[in-house]
């Protein structure tokens, strides 16, 4: 019996087909998308063996739900690729290859992470106080679109300003604040809200702060006014019920070269 040839093409095909299914999963983890994508794996699989069992009706009518199931994909799936290609169109402006995001490596970003202190140390006191915040902090995607729908303040990052933004009486405490080369470019901005399935604890501002992390790679945190509790946003996917350590573990994380 012969051995398998492989060559280079062959090895770059496998690679090239894993880098993809790895991205597929790694942009629906967390997401109804995933039983989604199991269900048409499943029919694809039962069209395949329709095929091989020569079960001509059955065949073509799972071949018909496979060629319309292909312009429902990018319906059902439209989020996703739109964070797929926002990746691939933002390698430019960010300095950073296309694998090199996909596999989550990070650019240091020194300025922001200067930050870091007096941000953690906002969200302890407005934890304590349960005060509600959603604050974001802008990686290699440009956050301009969403700053300019907010107030700008263009001023340095310091736990009374944040407070004070988010104080309950505030005119500025609707919205986000976003934080962009360690200062806080503006507050009260809109972000979009994400279609996602969310636990029923998680309110418009945990919705807002998923559908910024989807469209972009900005890392968002959120302080519920509920209860207080401290949560961390980054691809599309929520840590809740964090301490301040963790909290800074996670910034820390997501802000320098890993």
């Amino acid at each position: 019996m012969d051995f398998i040839h492989i060559s280079f093409i062959d090895v770059v095909d496998i690679l090239c087909l894993a880098t993809v299914l790895y991205s597929i999963v790694k942009l629906t983890r967390g997401t109804s998308a995933t039983s989604i994508l199991l269900g048409i794996l499943f029919v694809y699989l039962m069209w395949l063996a329709a095929r091989a069992l020569e079960m001509e009706l059955m065949s073509a009518v799972l071949g018909n739900i496979i060629g319309v199931g292909v312009i429902a994909l990018i319906v059902v799936f439209q989020p996703e690729i739109r964070r797929f290609l926002h990746m691939l169109g933002d390698r430019g402006k960010s300095g950073q290859n296309f694998f090199g995001r996909l596999f989550d490596i990070e650019l240091e970003h020194s300025e922001n992470s200067e930050a870091i202190i007096p941000l953690v140390e906002a969200c302890r006191q407005m934890s304590q106080s349960k005060t509600g915040a959603l604050i974001a902090v802008q990686r290699n995607t440009d956050l301009e679109p969403f700053i300019n729908t907010g107030v700008a303040i263009d001023a340095s990052v310091s736990s009374p300003m944040l407070m004070n933004i988010f104080f309950k009486n505030s005119p500025l405490h609707d919205g986000a604040v976003i934080i962009s080369h360690g200062r806080i470019m503006a507050a009260k901005c809109m972000l979009p809200s994400s279609s996602s399935e969310l636990p029923l604890n998680y309110g418009t501002r945990h919705r807002a702060a998923v559908g910024l992390s989807e469209e972009s790679d900005a890392v968002v945190v959120v302080v519920s006014e509920e209860t207080g509790s401290i949560s961390f946003v980054s691809g599309g996917t929520i840590r809740g019920n964090l301490s301040t350590y963790e909290l800074r573990s996670e910034l820390l994380a997501a802000l320098k070269r890993r």
